[in-house]
């Protein structure tokens, strides 16, 4: 028979012989064309829930896991943790919609200062609308608000100007924003602070082409301070927990992966070697693991899943401090953790305020 253009192709081009015949948990899609972490390199971390399970990762694989609001020397682990300190590089809280991360550049170097500076809670107290959940106990004060935030934007510009790496993960193409000037928020009002108003606020479900132009967007302002910046994009494989859209919360979650997943590839295929996308969601998600990463509430990752992203994550920057795949899978993986134990996220603040 005469060739067709797949004659000869490499067998990572072809189901049968990277997945088929592959045990699940040696499956690697991993990226071709990328770059090196240095063991000195600072690598900072944002987004969604999902970020954070990466960070813990990082620093438990040796790497330069960078911040730049660490918790005061005399603060306990257990106040540091519950005031987010080192869950992120900074204390940003989670970045779900995309549009967070253009505001929070345009924030963080004056080229945008929202009409919204606090929400009040019902005990009294004020929390900053763009972190809501940052400082358990709040702020006696609108005047306190802006002030933590101020030096909170200087860590951000620290970081964006010194980070050598940057993972970030996409959540959700859903997301609020104050009608008047479209800032971006991170919960609706009423669930962690403020009060809802439709006329004052809008849920917004981004498509592709706006979640490509925030990617774009922030890729070029991050690279007019840090020319050197290398960015790993990575989608959340951690289903939604909720929707404000009028249709099964499946539905949402299948449109909002989609969309982000589309929009990172997009990003990345435009040949600047300092963007990558990093195949978490796809690892996760595919049929070959027959939802076997995800723990009972069919939405947290366990650590059977985790481990085998960042094997893979490891194995692609960082040849050096790769491990190879298990021989075979663990008896039980379902015990080998439960539960979503030391990550924070935001979203589940919507579940326990309609509880």
């Amino acid at each position: 028979m005469g060739a067709n253009p797949y004659t000869g192709l490499p067998a990572e081009r072809f189901w049968r012989k990277v997945v088929t015949n592959v045990p699940p948990f040696a499956v690697n899609p991993h990226p071709k064309e990328t770059f090196a972490i240095g063991r000195g390199d600072r690598v900072a971390t944002g987004g969604s829930c999902f970020a954070q399970r990466v960070a813990e990762a990082l620093r438990e694989a040796g790497f330069n896991y960078y911040l730049t609001e660490s918790a005061p020397g005399n603060m306990s682990a257990a106040e540091a943790y519950e005031r987010q300190f080192g869950t992120f590089s900074a204390r940003y809280g989670n970045l779900y919609y995309t549009r967070q991360f253009v505001q929070l550049f345009d924030r963080a170097y004056g080229r945008y200062e929202p009409e919204l500076t606090a929400w009040l809670r019902d005990d009294g107290r004020y929390v900053d609308p763009f972190r809501p959940t940052v400082e358990p106990a709040g702020f006696a004060s609108e005047a306190e608000v802006v002030a933590a935030r101020d030096a909170h934007l200087a860590a951000v510009r620290h970081l964006f100007e010194t980070l050598d790496v940057f993972v970030l993960t996409l959540g959700l193409t859903e997301g609020w924003r104050w009608r008047a000037d479209g800032a971006a928020l991170p919960l609706a009002p009423g669930v962690a602070g403020g009060t809802f108003d439709p006329d004052l606020y809008e849920c917004v479900n981004a498509g592709a082409a706006e979640v490509l132009g925030d990617l774009q967007g922030f890729l070029e302002r991050l690279w007019s301070v840090n020319p050197k910046a290398r960015v790993i994009f990575t989608v959340s494989p951690v289903p939604m927990i909720a929707t404000y859209m009028d249709r099964h919360v499946m539905e949402s979650n299948s449109y909002s992966k989609s969309v982000l997943r589309v929009a990172a590839g997009e990003v990345c295929a435009s040949g600047d070697p300092r963007a990558v996308y990093f195949p978490a969601y796809d690892i996760v998600t595919s049929n070959v693991n027959a939802g076997r990463y995800y723990n009972e509430d069919q939405r947290t990752i366990n650590d059977a899943g985790v481990r085998h992203v960042m094997r893979l994550f490891l194995s692609t920057f960082a040849k050096d401090r790769a491990t190879p795949a298990p021989a075979s899978a663990a008896a039980d993986i379902t015990a080998e953790y439960e539960g979503s134990a030391g990550v924070i996220c935001d979203e589940e603040q919507i579940e326990r305020s309609v509880a």
